[in-house]
């Protein structure tokens, strides 16, 4: 099944906010974004923004900032990065082309760029995994399209059939993550998976009903 994916922002402390990308499936294992590379190479700290009225200020990171206006820097490059440590190929700006038009659209096509490169790594990602059966895949994808057909006539019938899909998860995994924590380590478990270790060990513990810091 391909990885669907989501759009959001996210406040990341020293990085700043910025849009982000997660897909459904590895969640903030593979968080993508795009990333700006000045002229000597270097990724810029966040542009700070006073609002002003005695409010806290905003530490910004988003590509679209780094004009080159006063006291902000100048990109010369975009790029996607992803919470891994992927990294994918540059785009470069052409500031002759891009003259005093607003970057946000100036440089869209090497947004999108960096956008697919990262929906490629996933992809990639996803194709690394433990493959499931042919009929499981099926069958997951047929159960989501059933339930969507559902909510647009009986929306509380829809949301019984996913808490009962839930319900059914939450059961049948509850031996599966057990045996893969007494079968696989941490790590072998986190690459079939499609996640970062932290977030492999969440999840089974989440469907082991165990404590992963107890011991």
């Amino acid at each position: 099944m391909r990885a669907r994916w989501s759009v959001g922002w996210l406040w990341e402390g020293v990085m700043g906010e910025r849009e982000v990308w997660t897909t459904y499936e590895f969640g903030t294992s593979h968080e993508g974004a795009v990333e700006v590379l000045l002229g000597d190479g270097t990724v810029p700290k966040p542009v700070y923004f006073d609002v002003g009225s005695g409010t806290a200020g905003r530490q910004v990171s988003q590509w679209s900032v780094y004009d080159g206006r006063p006291g902000i820097p100048r990109a010369a490059a975009l790029r996607a990065v992803c919470s891994c440590g992927w990294t994918g190929s540059e785009q470069p700006l052409d500031w002759e082309v891009i003259g005093g038009r607003d970057l946000a659209e100036a440089a869209d096509n090497q947004a999108d760029a960096c956008e697919r490169a990262w929906d490629a790594h996933t992809a990639n990602v996803e194709a690394s995994t433990i493959p499931l059966p042919d009929t499981i895949t099926m069958l997951l994808e047929q159960l989501e399209e059933e339930i969507d057909e559902l909510a647009k006539t009986s929306p509380i019938a829809a949301v019984r059939a996913a808490r009962r899909t839930a319900i059914a998860a939450e059961r049948v995994g509850y031996w599966a993550a057990r045996s893969t924590l007494h079968d696989l380590t941490p790590g072998q478990a986190a690459a079939a998976l499609g996640l970062n270790e932290s977030a492999a060990r969440s999840e089974l513990a989440r469907l082991g009903r165990y404590n992963p810091y107890a011991g």
